[in-house]
């Protein structure tokens, strides 16, 4: 049985190890330049430039705070995490206000950096003319389902060769998903930067589906990866026989050109 202590994690709000109140900061300021870059692409009104600005930005602020934070900038990546039991309930909690914290700041700088002409194109999501709210979810869940699974893959602690493009493979996704998300729904795919432009422009038009259809889609991924794909294996060190260690001094003893001398 999963320890609730341990699970909850409620230790590290006193261990100054576990380094949270840095780690709150990292997501905070993370989703803040994601919202602020990410959202501020949206002017450019090219789905190639906005997927590619998102993707890239991700890559980015992975790079800046991963070795701080996990640098999930998501609450869809943070619920995923928990769920499997990667992150602490209370930390993942805290990182969720965290992010959406930081977004709708991100989103407030962006607006008040923005002229009035441009207050259309200021990453608001919402749903194309004649996609169903349902079909919204689904686009949504798909979206963060190929984020989350691409997480776990990428940072699996069995695979330390991917561990240095990590961020660039998670931001690809991310790319990926805004060239299909964004004609569809805007593509949300991250609770708290849609948060943050709806809280900023006062839009909230269908809202539920960029909060529903994300977290269940990030949970999903977790346990696909963790339960069905499985994650990767760390390999084998072969087993050291008696004959392997006796060879092993033979040969030591060919090139030293000393003799082992036996107990009397």
């Amino acid at each position: 049985m999963v320890n609730l202590k341990s699970a909850l994690g409620a230790d590290e709000l006193t261990n100054k190890k576990a380094a949270l109140p840095r780690a709150l900061l990292a997501e905070l300021l993370g989703t803040l330049l994601l919202n602020f870059f990410g959202c501020g692409s949206v002017a450019t009104g090219n789905v190639i430039a906005i997927s590619l600005a998102f993707g890239l930005a991700v890559a980015v602020i992975i790079q800046g705070i991963g070795h701080v934070s996990g640098g999930h900038i998501n609450p869809a990546v943070t619920f995923g995490l928990i769920v499997v039991g990667k992150v602490p309930i209370i930390r993942g909690i805290l990182y969720v206000v965290a992010q959406c914290v930081g977004a709708i700041a991100g989103s407030a700088i962006l607006r008040a950096l923005s002229p009035d002409t441009m207050e259309n194109f200021l990453g608001v999501v919402k749903l194309s003319t004649g996609t169903t709210p349902v079909q919204g979810l689904g686009i949504e869940f798909f979206l963060a389902l190929v984020l989350v699974l691409v997480v776990c893959g990428a940072c699996d602690a069995a695979k330390p060769d991917s561990k240095g493009i990590a961020p660039l493979i998670i931001g690809l996704s991310v790319s990926v998903s805004h060239i299909v998300g964004v004609p569809r729904t805007g593509a949300g795919m991250n609770p708290a930067r849609s948060l943050g432009s709806a809280v900023v422009m006062g839009v909230f038009d269908h809202h539920w589906v960029y909060w529903v259809g994300p977290i269940i889609g990030g949970i999903a991924g977790a346990l696909i990866y963790v339960h069905a794909i499985g994650p990767a294996k760390e390999p084998e060190v072969p087993a050291r026989t008696y004959a392997s260690v006796a060879t092993e001094e033979k040969e030591l003893q060919n090139l030293t050109g000393r003799k082992t001398i036996s107990p009397a």
